[in-house]
């Protein structure tokens, strides 16, 4: 069911998605031009790419406990290292984009809701290393190999937190004390969602970007989507299809974008 409905919203995305020609922002337009639509190489891609390829090459298979993808509460499988690296990590054009979004806002206090082997991780933590990462992941053994991962690429500003979301995001957010980034990734699901995006605007300012993984991954998690970037304190957002994000800048007029990506 959340494939043809993931069908719909795409074909509908294709149809309704505008370019920079449609944006009247310079904000927008900025970003736009020269984040989001960006190509460059960084010198951080290969580095990071190389865990990918070695993850997907893996046949090591982990217990992978599963909080919320869409279905039941909590559900625990078998699967091997390659299976996870093909199906459940973001993919490297989206990985990349947020490499960019963290290059150019120049965050200090980066969140992760959702580690899974820390790929997207590398990437959020890689373009500053004055930056510091918490990601939170549920899945003990999940978070091994993200470990694992960091230790292997030398990367050094990441702390990781492992545990049930709703216990352990809360201690994240007080200990950050100020959010600048936050990228949402370890639920699919419409009420858990808003509860981790009203958790974190505890500690939003007018300068922080949150980023949310799958809006059109089912009509919850679209659901999700419209609700949260029609919160009175989100003054901008932009829907990429593959993820979404949204901003707070105070005296900016209120916008919403649907972009190609």
């Amino acid at each position: 069911m959340h494939e043809i409905f993931r069908i719909r919203e795409f074909i509908k995305h294709k149809l309704t998605s505008g370019n920079e020609h449609d944006i009247h922002s310079p904000f927008m337009y900025d970003l736009y031009t020269n984040v989001i639509c960006d190509n460059s190489a960084y010198y951080a891609f290969d580095k990071i790419e190389s865990v990918r390829a070695k993850m997907i090459l893996s046949d090591e298979k982990i217990p992978v406990t599963d909080f919320g993808t869409g279905g039941e509460e909590t559900k625990q499988r078998l699967l091997s290292l390659g299976f996870i690296a093909r199906n459940y990590v973001k993919p490297a054009k989206d990985a990349r984009l947020l490499f960019r979004l963290v290059n150019h806002f120049k965050p200090v206090h980066i969140l992760e809701l959702g580690t899974s082997l820390g790929i997207t991780t590398l990437y959020l933590a890689t373009p500053l290393s004055t930056s510091r990462v918490i990601t939170l992941e549920g899945c003990e053994n999940t978070a091994a190999i993200a470990r694992k991962n960091f230790e292997r690429t030398a990367t050094k500003n990441i702390r990781q937190v492992v545990g049930e979301f709703g216990k352990s995001l809360p201690v994240a957010v007080a200990e950050t004390g100020r959010l600048d980034f936050v990228y949402f990734d370890g639920n699919h699901r419409k009420t858990p969602t808003l509860d981790y995006f009203h958790a974190c605007l505890q500690q939003k300012h007018p300068g922080s970007v949150f980023v949310f993984d799958d809006i059109h991954w089912s009509r919850e998690m679209t659901d999700a989507w419209k609700e949260i970037k029609s919160h009175p304190s989100v003054t901008m957002s932009v829907d990429l299809y593959s993820m979404g994000v949204v901003f707070f800048r105070e005296g900016a007029q209120v916008q919403h974008f649907r972009l190609k990506f």
